[in-house]
């Protein structure tokens, strides 16, 4: 017994590493049907929005790559102003963006952040009773309002930063597109670009990492808001690299599957798009169980490190 006892708090001082991680994650989701079966059916109004969604912007996508590849651009020297050929550039096209956009930021965020809280509260549940739930028993799970409340207002906090690195990834490559392509020099432009965007992907996952857990610490500690991101901040030292990695990974996976699907021109039909949209929906609730693990991980090792801390001090004042 003192043996079990011993082994159990060693694990416990083991650090998850990614694979780890992956794996618990994936033990959790496949190894319960019902789970399975629950968490697809809370997540068929995003799905269904989702299929709209991606339809409408792999097709601006390509309306985009035919106007930003149009014989462009005359500079002058003062004000670097630019005359675009804007025959293609209609107001139905103008429309369409401003669509896209709020799509993305009202009904997409909200019935993903609906699909995500759930999933999030019920693999938690899962995780810590290690017992397998009927899907009358799932949908029992009680939410309180409060967290639901909180919860959006910590995803508001979320959408708005990662909002800002996206059009900052954006702006980069439109910088490169439009202004530095034709340039005789054109190589530095675009190795300074590569790097400037490398650096702040990279920024921008490490993060995402961070928001994506204070949405689980709002879930399952009821800390809401900014405090939720110090929180998460907090946890997430010296742990940026695994958070890293995990984004990574699922980042990954959704461009491969939007960049498959514009080349195979899924996006003409919506049996293409639906496919890809439901890998990408499975995928998505699978990052969420990821990020309640890597949540409790890196929150057990903080706890840790504080005791140890603690435990260093003391002992320096009995020497003294």
């Amino acid at each position: 017994m003192e043996s079990e006892s011993k082994h159990d708090m060693q694990k416990l001082k083991e650090k998850l590493e990614v694979s780890d991680i992956l794996k618990e994650a994936v033990i959790i989701f496949f190894t319960n049907v019902n789970f399975i079966i629950f968490t697809l059916l809370i997540s068929l109004p995003f799905f269904s929005l989702m299929v709209y969604f991606e339809t409408c912007l792999q097709q601006t996508l390509i309306e985009t790559s035919e106007i930003l590849n149009l014989p462009t651009i005359s500079f002058t020297y003062y004000g670097s102003i630019v005359d675009f050929q804007m025959r293609d550039f209609t107001i139905n096209y103008c429309l369409k963006l401003i669509l896209l956009g709020f799509i993305y930021l009202v009904p997409l965020h909200l019935l993903e952040l609906c699909s995500a809280i759930i999933t999030i509260n019920l693999a938690s549940e899962l995780r810590s009773e290690d017992t397998k739930m009927s899907l009358k028993e799932m949908f029992q799970i009680p939410i309180s309002i409060s967290i639901l409340r909180g919860t959006l207002l910590t995803s508001i906090y979320v959408l708005l930063f990662s909002t800002s690195y996206l059009f900052g990834l954006l702006w980069i490559v439109i910088n490169y597109q439009v202004f530095f392509k034709n340039l005789s020099y054109y190589l530095i432009f675009a190795v300074i670009c590569s790097l400037a965007f490398s650096k702040l992907l990279r920024v921008y996952l490490e993060w995402s990492a961070m928001w994506n857990m204070s949405i689980v610490i709002s879930v399952l500690e009821g800390v809401y808001g900014i405090e939720a991101l110090v929180l998460s901040a907090y946890f997430s030292r010296g742990c940026q690299r695994r958070g890293l990695l995990l984004m990574l990974i699922f980042f990954a996976w959704g461009h491969f599957l939007r960049l498959f699907c514009l080349y195979i021109g899924g996006y003409k039909e919506r049996n293409g798009v639906a496919a890809q949209v439901g890998l990408f929906c499975l995928a998505n609730l699978l990052k969420w169980v990821v990020c309640m693990i890597y949540f409790y991980d890196c929150k057990e090792r903080s706890l840790e490190k504080k005791v140890d801390e603690e435990l260093g001090q003391d002992v320096t004042v009995v020497h003294e």
